[in-house]
């Protein structure tokens, strides 16, 4: 299973793609939300969940053959959450009047056939992402940075599958050390500090962050490297060392500008982390 963030008109919709299927999986409660034009995650649930109870009492099988798969959430922890395949979702949208309904369902559709094209040209998958990023108003000199430190990011979590650490908690409890350890914040008050929801931190970070964070990465890499760390607890130390390093470089350019690397921008309020990125 490949967990990906898929863009509807700008909305966020997780996705995994299951090699054993060859089929997506959608998380429900991202495209109620988009059905119901929904920013509040627990008025959406709600819905979900009272059009759940609706549908089990009228004896469709639609809820019933909706899986449950873990997926980040938006304090950066994996939980169980409700999916279903493109055939499913269609069917969930014949259940919620909307005008979205049609867009909706030409974009799975679009989804289906660019993972068919990407599997015969991979270079179609990252042009994807840099097109996406481009359609939220992202500067090249951005997306250069956040590709990068993706690439840096792919590396580390490689060397957690090989080396026994579990996805999903144990990854997100080691990228929280990493974090913690070189922004002096966890990932849920750095997100709460950019005034940040459902979105994800990574693509709300100033050049500065971006570039810190995949100094942080790719010092426990290396160093996980060096020390030969397997499992869990062996990697924390890596990840408690790595994220000290990007944290001594952070403190050395803060005291040389007098300027904070972590800060609460984000592009929900654009023209003010544009100035930065100039």
């Amino acid at each position: 299973m490949k967990n990906k963030l898929k863009i509807f008109e700008e909305k966020k919709v997780r996705s995994v793609w299951s090699e054993e299927k060859q089929k997506w999986f959608f998380s429900v409660i991202d495209i109620v939300a988009i059905l119901t034009n929904q920013d509040d995650y627990k008025k959406t649930k709600s819905y979900w969940s009272t059009l759940k109870e609706r549908l089990i009492k009228e004896g469709g099988e639609l809820v019933t053959i909706c899986d449950q798969l873990k997926m980040m959430s938006a304090d950066g922890k994996f939980y169980k959450t409700d999916v279903a395949d493109t055939e499913t979702i269609f069917r969930l949208i014949q259940s919620i009047p909307s005008p979205k309904a049609e867009p909706i369902k030409m974009w799975l559709a679009k989804v289906g056939n660019e993972r068919v094209n990407e599997l015969a040209d991979p270079e179609q998958s990252i042009n994807r992402a840099r097109q996406n990023w481009q359609k939220l108003g992202r500067s090249e000199k951005w997306i250069a940075q956040r590709m990068s430190g993706q690439e840096t990011r792919n590396k580390l979590t490689d060397y957690w599958k090989n080396a026994d650490v579990k996805e999903g908690d144990e990854f997100a409890i080691l990228t929280n050390i990493i974090h913690q350890e070189w922004t002096g914040l966890n990932i849920s008050q750095h997100k709460k500090l950019k005034n940040l929801k459902s979105q994800n931190l990574r693509d709300h970070m100033n050049e500065a962050e971006l570039i810190f964070t995949a100094l942080a990465e790719l010092s426990t890499r290396q160093i996980a490297e060096t020390l030969r760390a397997k499992g869990f607890e062996e990697n924390k130390i890596p990840a408690k060392k790595g994220g000290k390093i990007a944290s001594d470089a952070k403190l050395a350019l803060e005291q040389k500008t007098g300027k904070k690397i972590v800060d609460g921008s984000n592009f929900l309020s654009p023209k003010k982390l544009n100035k930065k990125l100039k």
